[in-house]
């Protein structure tokens, strides 16, 4: 895009122009001026049209900085243009609840580890995007204009700017093939860093995170929110297991538990108490990008997108949607407990650098995390029946999620003596 033009994006009152590129890399050099803007490119920044939580542009910036040519690939999440999906993400909180992710939880995190860590440990390496730039107004809504007629309607403006670390040679995991072995790894050693900071600053410093980080999705928000998305995918299913024949035992299975879904979903959710902690809640594949040429002795193979979901609860709950919702079956049939014991491992070592003793501190065990995720398998089951649209009409996804509903019949997570615990 040359210099002058403008692109409307976004939201109703926002624009990317040249005097939005200039006032933001005064922001990034701190108001340094010495820079020349030579070139921008605003692009659709969407890698795989599934979520509508917002709306992302992909921006280019090249720009001359005290006599050196560089280059910002940015990465901007913007409210939905569609008025329904704006009000949606801004009456849940979505789109607060990941800037406050960026603004406030990660620092703290990382003041944390800075305090605690250890000498001479290495630290431990929260795998996200550099934010640059937010930005968050909630608007006038309709119900203060009737009160006050004197006020205009304003549209709420949600901004966050992020690096895209696409440029930085990472890229999308695949979601119809599903991750590999070592692709899980990764991805589990990055989630369990922010499992262990989280819960190492409540055990440490004795706060209450809900208290804390009021902002975080709420459990009963989450399950009727997570319900919604159950009624509207059950009957896709049901349809779709019917088209297929021969699955009426699951069918059924699944219809038995139907009437009981929110309170299982509401119990799931539901820490259990040392280890409740920050969770992202919507950790599978699609939120995830991997770096294209891995080094298996690097701690930044795995970067986590999309923080819109975090929340308090239990560790499990992560660990059990990613290996259900992202693996194939044959690499989850066989792997499951390696991959657990490899959790356990990484959030026992993550702790320890930060003197905190998962087994003798939090009387947490190898035993008992394989208990509790067997309970949240549950839950990431009807998470993935909530978004079950995802993967119908792709043979491989397909295939994979029956896997998984079979299993899960086999194995009693969807009997009904394990369904009446909650």
């Amino acid at each position: 895009m040359s210099d002058g033009e403008e692109e409307i994006c976004g939201t109703d009152n926002w624009v990317i122009n040249l005097e939005w590129i200039q006032d933001f890399l005064k922001e990034v050099h701190e108001d340094e001026q010495d820079f020349t803007i030579k070139n921008y490119d605003v692009s659709n920044g969407s890698t795989n049209g599934i979520r509508n939580l917002s709306e992302v542009l992909a921006v280019s910036i090249d720009y001359e900085y005290k006599s050196v040519m560089k280059r910002l690939d940015l990465f901007i999440k913007l409210l939905p243009h569609d008025p329904f999906s704006r009000y949606f993400v801004t009456e849940a909180q979505f789109d607060l609840r990941e800037i406050k992710f960026y603004t406030q939880i990660l620092p703290d995190l990382l003041d944390f580890q800075n305090k605690y860590l250890k000498p001479n440990e290495k630290p431990l390496s929260i795998n996200v995007p550099k934010c640059y730039h937010t930005t968050y107004t909630l608007g006038t809504f309709i119900e203060s204009i009737h009160q006050n007629p004197n006020l205009s309607p304003e549209p709420p403006e949600s901004i966050l700017v992020l690096q895209d670390m696409r440029s930085l040679n990472y890229k999308s995991a695949h979601f119809t093939t599903g991750l590999t072995y070592d692709e899980a790894k990764y991805a589990i050693s990055s989630i369990a860093v922010v499992h262990a900071l989280s819960i190492g600053m409540k055990f440490k410093e004795k706060v209450n995170l809900n208290e804390k980080y009021p902002f975080l999705f709420q459990i009963k928000k989450a399950s009727d929110s997570y319900q919604q998305l159950v009624e509207q995918g059950l009957p896709q299913l049901s349809k779709f297991l019917h088209e297929r024949g021969g699955k009426e035992d699951v069918l059924n299975a699944l219809n038995d538990i139907h009437s009981q879904t929110r309170g299982i979903i509401e119990a799931l959710l539901q820490p259990v108490e040392p280890m409740g902690l920050i969770t992202h809640t919507d950790f599978w594949c699609n939120n995830l990008l991997m770096r294209e040429k891995a080094n298996p002795s690097s701690d930044d193979n795995c970067v986590i997108l999309d923080w819109q979901m975090v929340t308090y609860s239990r560790p499990t709950n992560d660990i059990a949607l990613l290996l259900v919702s992202s693996l194939p079956s044959d690499i989850r049939r066989e792997n499951v407990g390696h991959l657990l014991d490899y959790y356990f491992d990484c959030l026992k070592t993550n702790l320890c650098k930060i003197d905190v003793d998962l087994i003798s501190d939090l009387k947490y065990s190898r035993e008992k995390l394989g208990e509790d995720y067997r309970q949240s398998q549950l839950l990431a089951l009807l998470l993935c029946i909530g978004s079950v649209d995802i993967a119908l009409g792709n043979q491989e996804a397909e295939n994979r999620f029956l896997d998984v509903l079979e299993d899960f019949y086999k194995e009693g997570v969807l009997g009904k003596n394990f369904i009446q615990q909650y």
